[in-house]
C-alpha cells in the first residue's frame, strides 16, 4: 500500500496526468448522458455533443501518453547509476542510454591541477570516453618518512582527477583522501597504498586498471611514469630546477619565464597515452598553470607530434586570470605564442576564452595577490590560424574566480556536434544525443546569465547607495566658475565701498 502511495507525491510528477484523464472521462460521460436524457436533437446540439466526446477522447489519450512515458522516466531514474542524470532523467535516457555513452566521442583532456579536473566534471556528462592525462611533476618534493620507504611514486594530481572523474565526487575524494593517524602510516593517505598495491599487481598499467575497479568515468593517465623534473629559465639566465619554487623564484627577482624543460629530456610517454591521442575525437588542452602543468606534458617524447598528427579537434583553453610568477601580465596571444615556442605549430584550432564578465570585487582581491585579468588581445591570435571562441564560462565558487565546468564543455561538445554535421553525420545516434543535451544546457546557461546580470546589477546599485551624495554640478556651473565667483566677489565688494560711504556722509553732516 505505501508503494501506491508514492505515486502519487509531487516528485513523481503523476497526479496532473491522472487529472487530465478523469477531465476527458467526465466530458465523455457528459456527452453520452446528454444523448440518453435528450428526445431530440438539433443539428447544433448534436455537433455540441460531439464535440464534448472528441475532446474528452483527447484529452484520455494525452493522459494515457504521458502517463505511460512519465512511469518509463520513473523506471529509468530507480535504475540510473549516475548521480548527476537522476536529477534530470527524461524519456530520452531511455533511447540515449549508457550503451551511447559508452560509444561517445573521445575526448583527451591534457593538463593538471583544479583546472583539469574542472573540464574533466563537465565532459564526463556527455561521454565516458575521456583520458586524462596528467603531469607527474613532485618529483624532488620532500615527503614523509613513509613514502620514502614505500618508493611511492607522486600521484596527487592523478589522486584528484580520478576524484573528478567518479560518480560521486565527494565520497571519492573522503576515501582516496584520507589520512591515517597511526604513526606508522604518518603522511600516507588511502589513495597512496591503494595505488600502491595496484602498481604491485598490473604494474605499469595499474592506474589505468584503477579506472576499471572505480568504475570512474573514463580512466587517468600519467603522462610519463619516468622520474622527471621540471625546470625553467629565466630571462636573466638563472635556472631553477624545482617545480614548486619556479614561481616564486621569477616573482622575487622580478624577471619572467624565458622557457622550461624536462629533465631527463627523453622521458618515455606511458603505455597508453600515445593510443589515446591518436584515437581521439576532440583533445583539450589547459585550463591550468601553463609552465608547469601545461607544456611539460607536451614536452614528452611524442607527444606534441602525435598530437599535430592526430585528426582531432584540437581547443586550448585559456586561463581566466595570470598567475604571479608565471604569467604576469600575459594576454591570450602571450599564452598561444609560449606554447607554440615550446613545440611548434599545430597543436591548437581553437581558443577558448571567457568573455571577461567577472565581478569587479573580486578582480581586485586577485590584484592584491599580483593577479590580474588575461589581456584579451584577440586581433594578436588572428593571424595564428586559430579560432576563438568567446563565451561566459567564468563562476565564483566560495572566494575564488574559476571556470565554469557546463560552460567548457557545452562549447567543446558543439564544435564535436559541427564536426559531426560537416561529416554528415547528423542522423547520427550520437549527435543526436549531444545535440540534444547541449540544448539542455543553452537553456541553463541563457537562465544563469541572467541571474548573474541581476546580481551584478544589484551588486551596482547597493555600492551607489552606499557611495556619499554630491549635489550635481550644471555644465554652465562648470564651465564659468571663475567668472561666477569674480562678479560675486565684486558685488560684495561695492556692498562694502558703499556701507563706507554712508558712513562717511553721516560724520561729515555731523
Amino acid at each position: 500500500m505505501k508503494g501506491f502511495f508514492t505515486w502519487f507525491k509531487s516528485s513523481t510528477k503523476v497526479k496532473r496526468w491522472i487529472l487530465l484523464i478523469l477531465i476527458g472521462i467526465a466530458l465523455c460521460l457528459y456527452g453520452f448522458a446528454q444523448i440518453l436524457v435528450a428526445k431530440e436533437l438539433e443539428f447544433s446540439e448534436l455537433t455540441f455533443i460531439i464535440g464534448e466526446f472528441v475532446v474528452g477522447f483527447v484529452l484520455i489519450v494525452i493522459g494515457i501518453v504521458f502517463i505511460q512515458k512519465r512511469t518509463l522516466e520513473l523506471l529509468v531514474q530507480a535504475n540510473i547509476t549516475n548521480t548527476a542524470d537522476k536529477k534530470n532523467v527524461n524519456i530520452k535516457s531511455l533511447i540515449f542510454g549508457k550503451k551511447l555513452y559508452e560509444n561517445g566521442p573521445k575526448v583527451v583532456v591534457i593538463g593538471g591541477g583544479t583546472g583539469l579536473n574542472t573540464v574533466l566534471q563537465g565532459i564526463k556528462k556527455y561521454t565516458d570516453n575521456i583520458t586524462a592525462i596528467v603531469t607527474i611533476s613532485d618529483y624532488g618534493r620532500k615527503t614523509s618518512d613513509s613514502k620514502k620507504d614505500l618508493n611511492l611514486l607522486p600521484l596527487e594530481d592523478i589522486k584528484q582527477s580520478m576524484v573528478a572523474l567518479a560518480d560521486k565526487e565527494e565520497e571519492m575524494s573522503k576515501v582516496l583522501n584520507f589520512s591515517f593517524t597511526n604513526k606508522h602510516l604518518n603522511g600516507l593517505n588511502f589513495g597512496d597504498i591503494y595505488l600502491l598495491a595496484l602498481s604491485q599487481i598490473y604494474g605499469n598499467n595499474a592506474i589505468e586498471k584503477s579506472s576499471d575497479i572505480l568504475k570512474t568515468t573514463g580512466k587517468v593517465l600519467p603522462v610519463t611514469l619516468d622520474e622527471i623534473k621540471i625546470c625553467a629559465e629565466l630571462k636573466d639566465g638563472t635556472i631553477v630546477e624545482e617545480k614548486d619554487k619556479i614561481s616564486e623564484v621569477a616573482y622575487d627577482k622580478v624577471t619572467s619565464i624565458s622557457r622550461v624543460y624536462i629533465t631527463p629530456s627523453n622521458a618515455i610517454p606511458a603505455p597508453g597515452v600515445l593510443e589515446a591521442i591518436k584515437d581521439a575525437d576532440a583533445i583539450i588542452i589547459g585550463p591550468g598553470s601553463l609552465y608547469t602543468n601545461i607544456i611539460p606534458n607536451l614536452l614528452v617524447k611524442n607527444v606534441a607530434k602525435t598530437i599535430k598528427e592526430s585528426k582531432a579537434i584540437k581547443v586550448y583553453i585559456s586561463n581566466i586570470m595570470t598567475e604571479p610568477g608565471q604569467t604576469d601580465n600575459y594576454s591570450i596571444s602571450d599564452h598561444i605564442d609560449a606554447l607554440m615556442e615550446h613545440v611548434g605549430k599545430g597543436v591548437i584550432d581553437y581558443c577558448l576564452c571567457d568573455t571577461g564578465e567577472v565581478t569587479p570585487e573580486f578582480i581586485r582581491k586577485y590584484n592584491k595577490m599580483g593577479s590580474d585579468v588575461v589581456e584579451q588581445d584577440l586581433k594578436n591570435v588572428s593571424g595564428k590560424g586559430i579560432t576563438i571562441i568567446q563565451k561566459d564560462m567564468s563562476e565564483i565558487k566560495g572566494d575564488v574566480i574559476r571556470h565554469n565546468p557546463d560552460a567548457i564543455a557545452s562549447s567543446v561538445i558543439e564544435l564535436i556536434c559541427d564536426d559531426l554535421k560537416y561529416k554528415e553525420k547528423s542522423n547520427n545516434a550520437q549527435y543526436v544525443m549531444m545535440n540534444s543535451k547541449l540544448k539542455d544546457q543553452k537553456k541553463k546557461e541563457r537562465t544563469h546569465k541572467k541571474l548573474k546580470n541581476k546580481e551584478t546589477n544589484l551588486r551596482v546599485k547597493a555600492q551607489k547607495k552606499a557611495e556619499p551624495k554630491f549635489r550635481k554640478k550644471s555644465k554652465f556651473q562648470a564651465k564659468y566658475k571663475e567668472r561666477i565667483n569674480s562678479i560675486q566677489h565684486s558685488e560684495e565688494t561695492m556692498k562694502q565701498n558703499r556701507k563706507l560711504a554712508n558712513i562717511s556722509d553721516k560724520l561729515n553732516k555731523k
